[in-house]
């Protein structure tokens, strides 16, 4: 069986019949020199299924699937809220938050935020390869991007805020509940106390303080994460 994995948007299911993407095609039959009767995966939330390469016509594979590997999962949501950074720190930041198991990426516009606009169609290739590379069969969403407000107002969730005044260093595992967890990871210029206060106002939050010395954001975020899989795991 091929290691080669890649992510399929539309529907999977046994003897399926169809053709990759100019893009997928290329890395297949280019990148990998994958040739006619050899074997990958495919993948989405569906599931994963072994899939033989029929033919390879104007540089397009068309494929068929032969059997599956993998059942839809059924795993606890785990959702990142975080300020927009400077592109080559973020797409690493998404690229790790995505491996470690994030479901959900929720950009927030604080007051202190300083870069205001995301690349979409960027972050959305990011997390799709970083979920072929670590074995995901759920690729991550990307909401557009709120201001605080819009997110505490809409979201049902058991909130963890990363929060460098606060003297906890735990977090307490039955306060949860079956509502998706979410990380909380403010800009690089720290929270607004107006902000502040919003969060700790919300029903259920947790505040912790992750680490003594002031991280960067992507430090932050590969740090909050691995503390909240150790204890929701």
């Amino acid at each position: 069986m091929s290691n080669i994995r890649l992510f399929f948007s539309n529907l999977l299911s046994a003897n399926l019949t169809d053709k990759l993407d100019k893009s997928q095609s290329h890395y297949l039959t280019k990148v990998m020199r994958v040739k006619k009767n050899e074997v990958f995966s495919l993948f989405n939330k569906d599931g994963e299924w072994e899939a033989t390469i029929l033919e390879i016509t104007k540089s397009i594979v068309k494929f068929k699937t032969t059997k599956q590997l993998r059942q839809k999962e059924n795993i606890k949501e785990l959702w990142l809220a975080f300020s927009p950074i400077k592109s080559n720190y973020q797409n690493f930041m998404i690229q790790k938050a995505t491996e470690l198991g994030v479901t959900k990426f929720l950009p927030i516009i604080f007051d202190r935020t300083v870069v205001r606009k995301i690349n979409m169609e960027r972050l959305e290739k990011i997390v799709i390869e970083a979920s072929e590379q670590s074995n995901r069969i759920n690729v991550p969403l990307i909401e557009t991007s709120q201001n605080i407000d819009n997110f505490l107002k809409k979201n049902s969730m058991d909130l963890i805020f990363t929060d460098l005044n606060s003297n906890n260093k735990k977090i307490d595992k039955s306060k949860f509940t079956k509502k998706p967890v979410c990380i909380i990871i403010g800009p690089e210029g720290d929270f607004s106390e107006l902000e502040r206060d919003k969060i700790l106002s919300f029903k259920g939050v947790q505040s912790i303080k992750i680490n003594e010395n002031i991280l960067r954001s992507e430090t932050a975020v590969i740090s909050a994460i691995s503390i909240i899989n150790y204890v929701i795991n």
